[in-house]
């Protein structure tokens, strides 16, 4: 599925990935406090190169690539990274994350882009979209809330994560609230 790209929200345009967004992309991930509650620390210059390839290929939502968009300002300034990929096929559940650039995050941007792509999920007919995170990540619990999802699970120090038991968050969405709450 491929979305008719760009998105555009009020502020933001989100697009595929291409080969001249290695330098922002890069900036975003190399950054430690983006990393701090992902699973992998942050990125080097060729683990930067490799994520802009897959996201370059996840220019439509298949089993095999997410969906990445390039998030950006009306303007053309790269604001962030938003994702869609599969959880179940069977059962039509998408899960959303999203890394922004910590310039510009706290102006709502991630819930503008998150909102954008869990509108165009629910267009394609998935019945159910979930967003799972550390549980000590309190920015992107706002924006799932802000999003209307609901807190369905904490599962306490459940993986083990750059040293450390974390505890994950699970929140979701289905498709009929969706449209209740926009």
């Amino acid at each position: 599925m491929k979305p008719d790209w760009p998105l555009e929200t009020e502020r933001l345009v989100l697009r595929p990935y291409n080969d001249g967004d290695l330098e922002s992309l890069h900036a975003v991930y190399s950054d430690p406090e983006v990393a701090r509650w992902l699973y992998y620390e942050a990125s080097t210059l060729e683990q930067s190169r490799e994520k802009l390839a897959r996201k370059i290929a996840g220019s439509e939502l298949s089993e095999e690539h997410g969906l990445s968009a390039a998030v950006q300002l009306r303007d053309g300034t790269y604001v962030g990274d938003a994702v869609l990929f599969y959880f179940s096929v069977e059962h039509k559940t998408v899960e959303i994350g999203f890394s922004f650039d910590p310039r510009h995050q706290g102006k709502g941007y991630a819930s503008e882009a998150a909102r954008a792509l869990v509108d165009w999920a629910f267009s394609q007919g998935f019945h159910r979209v979930i967003g799972r995170l550390e549980a000590r990540n309190t920015a992107s619990a706002r924006v799932l809330e802000k999003l209307g999802m609901r807190l369905e699970a904490h599962l306490v120090e459940n993986e083990w994560v750059k040293g450390e038991w974390q505890s994950e968050l699970v929140y979701a969405i289905l498709e009929h609230e969706w449209h209740s709450v926009q």
